[in-house]
C-alpha cells in the first residue's frame, strides 16, 4: 500500500515477539507437564498430601501476584515485552515489591502445579521458566531504562522477580 508505514517482521524480535512465542511454548509444556510420562517418585500419602497443599497455596498466591501485576499496569500492560508508545513507568502495588511481580506469579504458579501434582518434569519446566523470564526481563529492562529515566534508581532500590531476594 502506498503510504503505509511498513512494520518490521515478528521474526526480527525488534519488540520481543519471538520471546512470547518461547513463551507461550514453555506454558503449553508445563501445563501439559502432569500428562507427559514422569518419574515414579513412589511418595508416601502424607507428603503427596503436603506437596498438593503447598502446590495450591503457591498457585494461589502466584496468580494473586501475577493478577495484582496485571491490574497495577492496568493500559500499559502489553503482551510484548517492549513498551507500549506513551506507556506509564508504574511503581505502584506489586511493582513496589518486585520489578516483574507477572513474571513472578506465573513462575509461583508453576511450581504450585508441580507440586500439586508431584510433577519433577513440570518442576524443571517451572524452573525453566525462571531462567526464561531472567533472560526476557534482562532485555525487557533495556527498553524499560532507555524510555523511563528513572527506571536505573528503581531497579537499584527493587529486586527483579523475588521480592528481598533477587
Amino acid at each position: 500500500m502506498p503510504g503505509a508505514a511498513r512494520r518490521t517482521p515478528w521474526w526480527k524480535n525488534t519488540r520481543g515477539e519471538a520471546y512470547v512465542a518461547v513463551q507461550i511454548v514453555l506454558f503449553v509444556l508445563i501445563a501439559a507437564g502432569p500428562l507427559l510420562p514422569d518419574l515414579a517418585l513412589g511418595l508416601p500419602g502424607g507428603v503427596r498430601i503436603g506437596l498438593a497443599a503447598a502446590g495450591v497455596l503457591l498457585g494461589v498466591a502466584g496468580g494473586a501476584l501475577a493478577l495484582a501485576g496485571v491490574l497495577a499496569l492496568g493500559d500499559n500492560l502489553s503482551i510484548l515485552p517492549h513498551p507500549k508508545p506513551g506507556a506509564e513507568f508504574i511503581e505502584r502495588g506489586p511493582y513496589r515489591l518486585v520489578r516483574h511481580p507477572i513474571y513472578s506469579g506465573l513462575i509461583l504458579g508453576a511450581a504450585g502445579w508441580a507440586l500439586l501434582h508431584a510433577s519433577p518434569i513440570t518442576l524443571l519446566g517451572a524452573g525453566l521458566l525462571l531462567v526464561f523470564f531472567d533472560v526476557k526481563s534482562r532485555r525487557e529492562e533495556r527498553w524499560l531504562a532507555r524510555t523511563f529515566p528513572a527506571y536505573s534508581a528503581y531497579q537499584r532500590r527493587v529486586r527483579k522477580l523475588i521480592p528481598y531476594l533477587y
